[in-house]
């Protein structure tokens, strides 16, 4: 492994703490309380010069000025995760699509539905990786790591969802 880089950044729904490595690659992004979300560790390095395209496209992104980012990404997750999350990748801007639709896309059965949600919610790039875009069959926001109220948020933001 090598050395991790660490910051935190303001936003709307926030503070998010961005993590990438050596080469610059982001490799996180978390919310505060976020359901597996990762904590700064011993031994990272904080330094603020990895993330300034990050920075500036989420900045853009928050002010509904960008709608997808350009960013070097790597995730680290069974082969399955990965598919998973590569097939968040494709849910357009102002979206949203379901956790069943997801497992078609990929290629599992019916029957994987509540693995896809797991890998959904294992998601390490919050917001980059647009998991928020996924919602129950029903039309329901159902699971998001970083909370229901952010998920609300970031669709609203999008324009996918009205908000009061």
């Amino acid at each position: 492994m090598g050395v991790t880089y660490w910051t935190r950044i303001a936003s709307p729904v926030g503070e998010l703490l961005l993590t990438a490595d050596a080469d610059g690659t982001l490799t996180s992004l978390s919310v505060p309380g976020q359901k597996g979300g990762r904590s700064v560790e011993a031994g990272w390095q904080q330094d603020s010069g990895p993330f300034r395209a990050a920075e500036e496209q989420l900045a853009a992104y928050f002010a509904g000025e960008r709608k997808e980012f350009q960013l070097r990404l790597s995730t680290h997750g069974t082969e399955f995760r990965e598919r998973v999350w590569g097939a968040l990748d494709d849910v357009p801007y102002g979206a949203t699509t379901t956790y069943g639709e997801i497992a078609a896309r990929i290629g599992a059965s019916r029957m994987a539905v509540r693995a896809v949600g797991g890998a959904i919610g294992a998601n390490p790039l919050l917001i980059v990786r647009p998991c928020h875009r996924v919602i129950g069959a029903d039309g329901s926001m159902t699971g998001y790591a970083g909370g229901l109220e952010r998920k609300v948020r970031l669709l609203g933001l999008e324009g996918a969802v009205e908000t009061d």
